[in-house]
């Protein structure tokens, strides 16, 4: 098996594009075989699953020949807007695009629909949620789930044994009572930035609430209803059993390396955080513990917020068997097993989250997968987060100011950026 990457995170990258692996017409093969060009992302996939891939599924469709180009994450957006308004014949016939940039590039027009394939031939009802929902627009079936990634709790194990504690918490008021019991004057229970949106984002979600709602075709903010205040109220509760900035979110300072210096008892983050933490003090490794986030209930694990990718099909591929060969393919069970393995990723179906059950860490994500949700599925979106009013919500709050007024404001601010 090739070396483990893990996600470290799923933030964007830069702007260039280069072949990694493609096939050639082999003796024997005719010289009509069908090309199918593929876009997949910078450090999605490991060089060495793509070209095992492609080798594999070389043998198995001899009549297609598969052009795998990577693409860096900064300027995608625009690159892929570009091509799904030409129709010169030079387009890619498979895309790999983040779960939430599907609703703007549907609402430009130019993908295909594959509601019929989804629910015929990849097993769309076992989907992980988080991956599925934003693929889908209006009730029509755009992005293909291919893999996703989450937050969990990374715990210090010798921390948590210091304080007597031998389990770890299935409900919310658990969780709270145990990292009150973790808090002291020389440890911090939870490191927990003022900003961190998208852990709040999942505490609105288990409470019943939303970040915005679509109302009679127009988007509205909802950060003022009940179930998001609750959440609000739960977080800053969370939040002061630690020493987490309140103005700022969990990459400044970066949270992996404030816990690496061994007095924090926990963190919400990626997994992959762990290999920044084990850079920072590689003494502390042997001390790490994941849990998935606590729900309200026991029985209910908390929502997340869950990031990944999607595969989609422009419009304009002339071969769209050969394209959807290619997905089927990669959002198989075998290829997702062979991706999760690799890179430490959550598979696309939450049936398969037996495959990674060896890895703790990815285990937990796994776990959290299962009600894993995403952004408002609104082309819009990307506004809010270019100024994000939630995030200085978070910040009123945690210094005092009144909640309910401040959410309204925030809510206001969302509707004028999705109008």
């Amino acid at each position: 098996m090739p070396r483990r990457r893990t996600v470290l995170s799923l933030a964007l990258a830069s702007s260039t594009a280069a072949l990694v692996a493609g096939c050639s017409v082999l003796p024997g093969r005719t010289a009509d075989r069908r090309k199918v060009t593929v876009w997949l992302m910078k450090d999605s996939a490991s060089d060495a699953f793509i070209k095992k891939f492609s080798d594999a599924f070389g043998k198995e469709h001899d009549d297609i020949e598969l052009d795998i180009q990577i693409q860096e994450w900064v300027g995608i957006g625009e690159k892929v807007m570009n091509v799904l308004g030409a129709n010169d014949g030079n387009s890619p016939d498979v895309i790999e695009v983040g779960n939430t940039q599907v609703a703007q590039y549907v609402d430009q027009g130019g993908l295909m629909e594959l509601t019929l394939e989804s629910a015929r031939d990849l097993g769309m009802d076992d989907w992980v949620p988080g991956l599925a929902e934003p693929g889908r627009f209006n009730n029509r079936q755009y992005g293909i789930p291919w893999y996703a990634a989450n937050r969990v709790v990374i715990y210090n194990k010798e921390i948590w044994a210091d304080a007597g504690l031998k389990k770890t918490p299935r409900t919310r008021a658990e969780w709270l009572s145990m990292t009150q019991t973790l808090n002291s004057d020389n440890k911090q229970g939870i490191y927990l930035a003022g900003q961190d949106w998208y852990t709040f984002s999942g505490f609105v979600w288990d409470e019943g609430g939303e970040l915005a709602s679509d109302r009679s075709g127009g988007w509205e903010g909802t950060l003022h209803s009940a179930e998001a205040m609750r959440a609000m109220e739960f977080y800053a509760e969370l939040q002061g059993l630690g020493k987490g900035p309140k103005n700022a979110d969990e990459e400044h300072p970066p949270q992996a390396d404030e816990f690496a210096k061994g007095n924090i008892a926990q963190i919400v983050a990626v997994p992959g955080a762990a290999r920044a933490i084990e850079k920072a003090n590689p003494a502390i490794v042997d001390k790490l513990g994941y849990f998935a986030i606590p729900g309200k209930l026991a029985s209910r694990r908390a929502a997340v917020f869950t990031g990944g990718s999607v595969l989609v099909v422009p419009d304009s591929t002339p071969d769209r068997r050969s394209a959807l060969a290619v997905i089927k393919a990669l959002a198989g069970e075998e290829w997702q097993t062979e991706l999760a393995r690799t890179m430490d990723y959550v598979p696309n179906k939450t049936t398969l989250a037996r495959v990674v059950a060896g890895e703790p860490g990815v285990a937990a994500m796994a776990e959290g997968a299962a009600r894993g949700r995403a952004t408002p599925n609104s082309p819009d979106w990307a506004n809010v987060e270019a100024d994000n009013p939630i995030k200085e919500y978070m910040s009123a709050v945690l210094n005092g100011r009144d909640m309910e007024t401040e959410a309204r404001k925030a809510s206001e601010r969302i509707t004028r950026a999705l109008t």
